[in-house]
């Protein structure tokens, strides 16, 4: 195993075989990001609303516990 032509068509079959793996990976990728994006456009389709995003989700959830706060001030006649 330590001729020349038998190390360099091994490493040739091995970069052969890396590309064809990578060439699946990304047409596999780019057929999930297909999926998604039609998912996404038969949801708006019907009219449904797009799910936020995990900023938004805790930004809302901020805004929430601020209102309860006031509420609960409010019920215990602070002025907030």
């Amino acid at each position: 195993m330590t001729d020349p032509v038998t190390m360099m068509a091994a490493g040739s079959f091995a970069i052969a075989g890396l590309c064809l793996t990578s060439a699946a990976g990304l047409r596999a990728w780019r057929g999930w990001l297909d999926l998604k994006r039609l998912e996404l456009a038969e949801a708006e389709r019907r009219g449904e609303p797009r799910p936020p995003s995990p900023a938004a989700a805790r930004i809302e959830l901020a805004d929430l516990k601020e209102r309860v706060r006031r509420l609960e001030a409010i019920a215990l006649g602070i002025d907030p």
